[in-house]
């Protein structure tokens, strides 16, 4: 019985002739049509915009901005890139108010008493954010060191104060920076360039 139905089916594919091509998956949006009309295909999709792509220019100027209301810190951090070094604040909620004043000495007043501090470098820029505290919600270093950063040295938490929170920051130089907030989470980002000219 086995060998009958091998044998039916032979006869039959011989009969059909040679098998069908593969069918072609046809993608959404193309217009069917004879094999040799013209296809018709969707437009490309294009990918959205990465983060960080369009950042304001570089100013040698002060800055300041922020929203009015209270914030808490939650973290402080430096980092470096291609062309940049950069400085974040972190909050729990909006960035509050906030200036950055660029001064031509390292040496910083620190919290109510005034009592001055000299951070590495030879300039530096003042970060005073209101109303903010970072008393119960900041953890982290108040003291960063990068001595082989090339312009941004030290970043030193100066004052936590009645709602104002100070970072001051030492510079090699006196950079331009570019100041902006991000969103989701709430930060403060201060970026120094490193380009020579």
């Amino acid at each position: 019985m086995r060998a009958t139905l091998v044998l039916c089916l032979t006869v039959l594919i011989a009969a059909c002739g040679s098998p069908l091509p593969p069918a072609t998956a046809i993608a959404p949006g193309v217009a069917q049509g004879p094999a040799s009309g013209p296809r018709i295909e969707q437009p490309p999709v294009t990918p959205p915009t990465p983060p960080g792509t369009n950042l304001p220019a570089f100013a040698c100027s002060d800055a300041s901005g922020g929203k009015t209301g209270v914030a808490s810190l939650a973290a402080a951090r430096v980092g470096t890139q291609p062309g940049y070094e950069r400085f974040v604040l972190q909050f729990d909620s909006a960035v509050p108010s906030y200036t950055a004043k660029r001064q031509a000495s390292p040496v910083f007043p620190v919290g109510a008493t005034g009592q001055p501090i000299t951070l590495n470098g030879s300039a530096g820029v003042m970060v005073r954010v209101h109303s903010a505290t970072g008393a119960n919600t900041f953890s982290g270093s108040i003291d960063i060191v990068h001595s082989e950063y090339q312009v941004l040295k030290e970043a030193r938490q100066t004052e936590d104060f009645e709602g104002y929170v100070g970072w001051a920051l030492g510079l090699s130089k006196l950079a331009c920076m570019r100041v902006f907030t991000l969103t989701d989470p709430a930060r403060l980002v201060v970026d120094f360039t490193t380009a020579t000219s």
